[in-house]
């Protein structure tokens, strides 16, 4: 049994941006489509003079607006509301536990490319094994140069296990019948920097074993995904610099998080961080041991 697709929705155009992305996703994987608003009360005195009824006709509202906006797009889709009294984050975090996706929306950086990562989704992000998409209002799907059929660009790390990671992206691919783009940045030892005479070829050498090992990786999610069209692109010096790069154009880049016990130190990697703050295309973050 397919679990259904969640995505948070509080009325504004972000998150109207990601409920659409949402429901193109949840006809894709033939699953049914949850709208969560997560109402945080008391709002006093951040809100004064609003009055609990009002706050709740608002959020029935919000929910009913924008599954009579997705029901008119995908009559089939099967659609849910469900409206929460409960701080959002930790709200959309548990309603992501039984979800196979879980969609949020995001301020994009101005002109800019990436994500305004408010307290809400940072703190959601971290506080859920489920995967998690960030979409931006100019990620919306009714919006411009948003084709299809675009490539998946995904991050992998060989110093790491990352199967979660690679199933995420070779499904959604496999899906939407597009390119899959597998990119691994990498670096040379630090003890290279004060050896007194550096040979390049050492260099080219660890270049092309770091290249077999990606390749490596990504052969059994090749043969389980014939399908799939691979290409797999190592590139010398900063991951996430490189993932960033290969986000133009792409229709989803996929990073992973992993798992930390520790409420202590920060919970997403540098190469995740770097792709929430400055991609061009949604960003799916998949938690990994």
């Amino acid at each position: 049994m397919q679990h259904h697709v969640t995505v948070g929705v509080d009325g504004s155009p972000e998150s109207r941006a990601a409920a659409r992305w949402a429901a193109q996703e949840a006809v894709l994987r033939r699953v049914p489509l949850r709208l969560v608003h997560a109402v945080d009360w008391p709002l006093d005195p951040v809100y004064p003079g609003l009055g609990r009824q009002d706050v709740d006709r608002w959020a029935d509202q919000a929910l009913s607006e924008a599954a009579q906006e997705l029901h008119r797009r995908h009559q089939s889709l099967e659609i849910t509301t469900r409206c929460l009294t409960a701080r959002p984050a930790a709200a959309l975090a548990a309603e992501a536990a039984d979800a196979g996706l879980l969609v949020l929306g995001s301020r994009g950086l101005g002109g800019l490319v990436g994500f305004v990562m408010g307290s809400v989704a940072t703190s959601t992000v971290v506080a859920t094994d489920t995967p998690v998409v960030l979409v931006r209002l100019a990620d919306d799907p009714d919006g411009p140069g948003t084709g299809s059929g675009a490539e998946i660009v995904v991050g992998v790390d060989i110093h790491e296990a990352c199967d979660r990671v690679l199933a995420f992206a070779f499904e959604e691919a496999a899906r939407r019948d597009c390119p899959l783009r597998a990119v691994h940045g990498w670096k040379m030892p630090t003890a290279y920097s004060y050896a007194p005479f550096f040979d390049p070829d050492n260099e080219r050498d660890i270049g092309r074993s770091v290249t077999h090992m990606v390749g490596d990786m990504l052969l059994p999610w090749q043969h389980k995904f014939p399908d799939v069209n691979v290409i797999h692109t190592v590139f010398t010096g900063s991951a996430g610099e490189h993932l960033v790069k290969a986000t133009q154009g792409a229709g989803l880049v996929v990073v992973g998080r992993r798992v930390r016990h520790s409420p202590l130190g920060a919970h997403l990697g540098t190469a995740a961080h770097a792709v929430l703050h400055h991609a061009a295309s949604p960003v799916a973050v998949i938690a990994h041991d």
